[in-house]
């Protein structure tokens, strides 16, 4: 059967892929509605704020997905959009396997170990940031691909032109999440360290990736500068770090006794209802605004002084957080919405079909990790056949693990969704050079 599998044309695994990947997306959009979460709202709000014009933009999140909510208008233009990007993300998949493998049989594998995830899938439907981070991440991902693995001779220009694709697709990523802000320029550095080329080429490609990121990227600060006059990514850092500083704001000064008494109410009723102070600060902004006398922004500038401090100041408190941060990352979460009271049986299926997807992710996760650990080994390195395009991915998928738990310390499981489908395709590659080596072995 395996023999049978691998020995279909390539064509033939692309043709399937197109079916499937088409067909569940159209049985998803006639069973299944879009889903709001609690982000959702903040970026609707914000998408109104775009259709009313930039200087009304409060840039409290990145603008790529407030803004194309405000093109895409009702949800369910978005709901369509956000499916067809996740078809063309399945085929960016298949494209990567083929191209990296020179299998069509991989191509497949890959593909549908994306699209047949159900956690893939459903994210679709959401009306959040992570479908199309994910779609822009895999474009990028591709335009490597490309650039690695292409047969034949390339132009210079042809080089400079995947680069271009790259860095726009990577710079794209950014503006939608804003933890990726690493993408462009360590796809760059990459590039013009590993690529196995003549210098001029590499050169030209790595210098277009990271000129074009930061291009992106200076656009969006400067923004930000000139109407809050802060160098940040977005105006509520602050508010961000509080996730962390939140959770031993105690141990701020007297200085500031009014905010730390105030928050550190909000905290113990938060505690109380939830069993966690995540999130915390979000409730507890207008009662902070009140003791201090601040607005807004004023009052986000604040906090990220003092929440500096407090790390500085209690570094292994902070740490502590960070690695808790992490260890959430992998826990592979699987939205899928349902009814209250839902009788049907799938209703009564889902609990179980959930516990299956997020098993097989947390098993490949937990692969990925302990793969990781085994590279220091030569042997190892040798037998998975690790050449630059892989070193990308996995120090793509630690730099995201460990970045975002530097950063906040909330729905950290949320932000590993945009790079599991990567995780799935290096533990993917790993398995295939096993069983291979394997086969080899009884030969």
């Amino acid at each position: 059967m395996l023999k049978f599998l691998r020995d279909l044309k390539t064509s033939t695994w692309l043709a399937s892929v197109v079916l499937v990947a088409a067909a569940e997306r159209i049985l998803l959009y006639v069973f299944y509605r879009p889903v709001a979460y609690n982000d959702t709202a903040t970026y609707r709000r914000l998408a109104a704020q775009v259709a009313q014009g930039w200087d009304h933009f409060e840039a409290s999140r990145m603008p790529g997905y407030p803004f194309l909510l405000a093109r895409l208008g009702p949800d369910e233009h978005v709901y369509l959009v956000q499916l067809a990007l996740g078809f063309l993300t399945t085929l960016l998949f298949f494209y990567i396997g083929w191209r990296v493998s020179g299998k069509g049989w991989f191509g497949g594998l890959a593909a549908l170990a994306h699209t047949l995830n159900l956690q893939q899938l459903l994210i679709e439907a959401d009306l959040l940031t992570e479908p199309v981070t994910t779609f822009f991440m895999v474009l990028a991902l591709a335009g490597i691909a490309w650039l690695l693995f292409s047969e034949g001779k390339r132009s210079l220009w042809q080089v400079l032109l995947a680069g271009l694709w790259i860095g726009s697709s990577a710079g794209l990523a950014i503006l939608m999440r804003a933890n990726y802000i690493f993408l462009p320029f360590w796809a760059a550095f990459l590039v013009i360290l590993g690529w196995q080329v003549r210098p001029p080429y590499r050169w030209t490609a790595g210098v277009a990736v990271g000129l074009v990121g930061l291009a992106v990227l200076g656009v969006w600060v400067n923004y930000v500068h000139q109407d809050y006059h802060m160098w940040s990514l977005s105006t509520v850092d602050g508010y961000h770090l509080m996730n962390h500083s939140g959770v031993f704001f105690e141990y701020v000064p007297d200085q500031y006794a009014a905010l730390r008494d105030t928050f550190l109410q909000y905290r113990a009723a938060q505690i109380a209802q939830t069993g966690s102070s995540g999130n915390t600060i979000w409730n507890a902004i207008p009662a902070l605004e009140k003791v201090s006398g601040m607005g807004f922004f004023d009052l986000s500038r604040l906090l990220e002084k003092i929440s500096i401090q407090l790390i500085l100041k209690h570094p292994g408190l902070y740490l502590r957080d960070v690695f808790l941060g992490w260890e959430a990352f992998w826990k592979a979460p699987v939205h899928w919405a349902v009814s209250p009271g839902d009788t049907s049986l799938l209703g009564r299926l889902r609990p179980g079909i959930i516990l299956l997807d997020r098993g097989i992710l947390i098993l490949a996760n937990l692969f990925f990790i302990l793969g990781t650990v085994l590279l220091v080994l030569k042997k190892v390195r040798r037998s998975l056949k690790m050449d630059l395009f892989w070193w990308f991915i996995l120090s793509v998928i630690w730099l995201t693990s460990v970045i975002q738990a530097l950063l906040e310390y909330g729905d950290n499981p949320r932000y590993s969704v945009s790079v599991q489908s990567w995780i799935v395709l290096i533990v993917l590659w790993w398995t295939t050079q096993i069983w291979n080596s394997a086969i080899r072995k009884k030969v």
